[in-house]
């Protein structure tokens, strides 16, 4: 895995923790959690190619 992609997920992490925090704080505790789905979901399309990548390098390792 490339270090860019290290450091983009770390960043978006912050950012979602800050904003939950933030938004808890306020009492907005449904905002909170949607934030935070938003957030597993951008990390997750950001790691759908480098799992596909994986599974494709599995694959031709064992030859299927």
């Amino acid at each position: 895995m490339d270090v860019n992609t290290v450091v983009k997920i770390a960043g978006i992490g912050i950012l979602v923790a800050v904003a939950c925090q933030v938004l808890t704080r306020a009492g907005r505790d449904d905002q909170a959690s949607l934030v935070n789905l938003a957030g597993i979901i951008v990390v997750l399309m950001l790691l759908v190619e480098k799992i596909g990548n994986l599974f494709a390098s599995i694959k031709s390792i064992f030859g299927f």
